[in-house]
This record gives C-alpha cells, sequence and structure tokens, in this order.
C-alpha cells in the first residue's frame, strides 16, 4: 500500500476526495435505478411489455459482471485513472444514444455499453484499498456507500417526475449529464493510485485462480451475492409490482421505489461508524439477520392477505438496511484475501455478486406473470436471503479455521 497525502480536492497529487469517490460509485446506481418508473411508458413506446423492458435490468447487470472481470486486472496493470476516464466517456456515450434508439433490440444493446459506469464502483474501491489498511477500507467503503445510497433514494423519484413533465427520453439526457460532470471531476481530482506493477495483463488474468482458489474468498463473494439478490431481484420485479399489483403512477412508484435506499444509508452509517470497532464479520451476520427479518414479515403480511404498497415497500427498508451492514464488509473481506491483487479481487468479486444479481433479476422476471401478486418476488428475495445467512455463518467459520493455521 503506498502513502498518499490526505485529500485536496482538485490536487492529483493526493489521494481522491470523498466526493469523487461518491460519484464514481454512484453513477452507475443512477443509470442502474432512475428510469424503472418509466418502464410503463418505455414498454408502450417500443411496442413490447413491462417484462420485456425489464430485461434491461438483467442485461445491465450482466454486462456489468463481464466488464467488472476485466476492469480490475487492467487498472493493476495501466493504472486507474485511464480506465476510469476511458469508462466514463464510453457510458456518456451510450446513455445519449439510448435516447435515439430505434428498437428494442438497439436499446438493449445500449444498455449493456452503457455497463461501463460499473467500472467506477469497482475502482472506487480498488482506489481505498490502494490508500487504505483493512479495517479502514471497510469504514471508508461505508461512507462512500452511505453516500452513494441517496442515489437510488433521489434517482427512481427523479425520473418518474421527468417522465410526467417530459417522457421516458428525459431520463437518458439527465444521466449522460450527470455522466458528464463525473468526468468532470474524475479528471481534476483523481491521480493515479494504483501501485506500479511488472506483472502483464494477461498474466493478471491467469492469477484468477488463486482468488477462485480461496475458500475465504468464495464465502465473502456468496454472502455479498446473496446479500444483493434480494435487492436485484427487487429491481427486476418491483416495477411489476408496484405498477401491476398495486396500480401506482409513475411519480408515486418512483417515491415507493427508493425505499430500501433509507435503510441501506442508515446501515452504511453504522458501518462507518462501527466497522473499526467490530469484526466485519459479525457486521456482515447482523447484516443477513436484518434482511432475512424483513422479508419473513413481508411474506407472513402477503400471506394472510394484509400486504399494501405500504408495507411491501417498507419492509424492503430492512433488505436496504442489511446491505448497508453486509456489503461495506464483505467487500473490505474480498480484497483483503489477496491485497496485492486488490483491483482483481474487487473486479471479480463484483463480477460474481453482479452476475448473480442478473440471474436473479431475470428470474423475478419470470416468475411474474399477468395476474400474479407479489408473493412470488418475496418469495425470491426471502431465499436469497436465507442464501445469504448460511453462507455468512460459513465464513465465520473459514475465519476461525484460518486464524488458528496462520
Amino acid at each position: 500500500m503506498n502513502k498518499f497525502s490526505d485529500a485536496r480536492f482538485c490536487d492529483r497529487k493526493t489521494q481522491p476526495s470523498m466526493f469523487t469517490l461518491v460519484l464514481l460509485a454512484s453513477i452507475s446506481m443512477l443509470a442502474m435505478n432512475s428510469f424503472l418508473p418509466s418502464l410503463p411508458a418505455m414498454a408502450v413506446h417500443f411496442d413490447t411489455t413491462v417484462a420485456i423492458m425489464g430485461v434491461s435490468v438483467a442485461i445491465y447487470l450482466g454486462s456489468s459482471a463481464v466488464i467488472q472481470i476485466l476492469v480490475g486486472p487492467l487498472s493493476d496493470k495501466i493504472g486507474r485513472r485511464p480506465v476510469l476516464l476511458w469508462s466514463l466517456s464510453i457510458f456518456i456515450f451510450a446513455s445519449f444514444a439510448c435516447i435515439f434508439a430505434q428498437n428494442t433490440a438497439v436499446f438493449m444493446t445500449l444498455r449493456a455499453v452503457q455497463a461501463f459506469a460499473a467500472c467506477g464502483m469497482v475502482l472506487s474501491r480498488a482506489i481505498v484499498r490502494d490508500t487504505s489498511d483493512t479495517q479502514a477500507s471497510a469504514s471508508k467503503i461505508a461512507y462512500i456507500a452511505m453516500g452513494m445510497a441517496i442515489t437510488p433514494m433521489v434517482a427512481p423519484a427523479l425520473g418518474g417526475f421527468l417522465d410526467s413533465w417530459f417522457g421516458w427520453k428525459s431520463n437518458f439526457w439527465m444521466i449522460g449529464g450527470v455522466g458528464l460532470i463525473v468526468w468532470i471531476v474524475t479528471y481534476f481530482d483523481q491521480g493515479e493510485t494504483a501501485p506500479s506493477s511488472t506483472i502483464g495483463w494477461h498474466k493478471q488474468i491467469k492469477e484468477y485462480p488463486e482468488l477462485l482458489a480461496s475458500r475465504r474468498f468464495w464465502g465473502y463473494c456468496l454472502t455479498s451475492t446473496f446479500a444483493a439478490g434480494a435487492y436485484f431481484a427487487y429491481l427486476g420485479g418491483g416495477p411489476f409490482v408496484g405498477s401491476k399489483v398495486f396500480n401506482l403512477s409513475p411519480e408515486k412508484l418512483g417515491l415507493y421505489f427508493g425505499t430500501p435506499a433509507i435503510g441501506y444509508f442508515v446501515g452504511n452509517f453504522i458501518s462507518g461508524r462501527y466497522s473499526l470497532r467490530l469484526s466485519i464479520d459479525y457486521m456482515i451476520l447482523i447484516g443477513l439477520i436484518a434482511i432475512f427479518i424483513g422479508m419473513s414479515l413481508s411474506m407472513l403480511l402477503s400471506f394472510f392477505g394484509q400486504s399494501s404498497a405500504m408495507s411491501f415497500f417498507g419492509c424492503l427498508i430492512f433488505v436496504g438496511f442489511g446491505n448497508g451492514l453486509c456489503l461495506p464488509n464483505a467487500t473490505a473481506g474480498m480484497l483483503s484475501v489477496r491485497p496485492h491483487l486488490a483491483g482483481a479481487a474487487s473486479g471479480l468479486g463484483g463480477s460474481i455478486s453482479i452476475a448473480g444479481g442478473a440471474g436473479l433479476s431475470t428470474l423475478a422476471g419470470l416468475v411474474l406473470a399477468p395476474g400474479s401478486t407479489e408473493m412470488p418476488l418475496l418469495i425470491l428475495m426471502w431465499a436469497s436471503s436465507l442464501l445469504g445467512l448460511i453462507t455468512a455463518l460459513l465464513v465465520q467459520k473459514l475465519n476461525k479455521e484460518f486464524s488458528l493455521n496462520a
């Protein structure tokens, strides 16, 4: 780990400011969330169904997974700064191009390209690991995620209002414009933090087996995947439930859709305050328990016919809260397994989590047919939280074995 001076904004000789890292981590969430209330209007425009348009979420996530596999080792080799600037440039182009898509296939293709925004999320974490030790990195990642949590709080509501006032295309004008601002801030504030590397990019790719052979790395990856999986399933099925089951308008759907981010903000705040004092494994376990409780409560309300838009979206605050506790600490755990491969670990770990999320998002669309209630989606989210809880317990066992053998 290199030593860097404390951040001074727009001084590339120091470590980047938290403001810049939050922007980099948030841009992908903006592209993922803001247009969701517009899916019904987009389905009409492209002469298709809401379920088909919802596949754009899974395509975005799947493309993000592929990109993250490559971007980690690439940034380890040529540096964080050039990879970020080029990735943001591609993202900006794709965001504006979505406005002029002539059909569903072109739009879906551009959504795949738009996923280059995920580089900001991956590399903001790697930059933290470049400049901080394991415990401090968990705290910093939590604070970045806390700032990032504002995006899914605000973006769906903003997207819903933009759709009502100016139509669905205004969402992509907004996304591209914000991307341009992030590019400018990154250019002036983000210096190079990656340690010097003499290892070729292809050789770094070949070092993935070193990570994949680690049971602890897999433990943290799967814990993160199942914790986030409940939220990604919600992204895939939430617009259907809100618009078709509870008959919400785009404005109301946008306002309701950001409720998990309230819990996410609080969870990340607690992670930022206490990850340095408590073990990361303990924080992960508490987070998974919170998600499991929230999903169990929502399922019970639905089973007894007491479910409403308020209860459905309200229980999702537990999902956000649990992810706020779990994800920063699971990420710090992934990066600590092989510190010399921080960029690769961030990319590969993020890719595994996002790929799992893409699968669950797609599955959510499949289980919600016309006439469905919210129950199929709740069962899927509950199952993901249960698997996350099991893997969190297994990770604790693995770490105890590792400590004894160290």
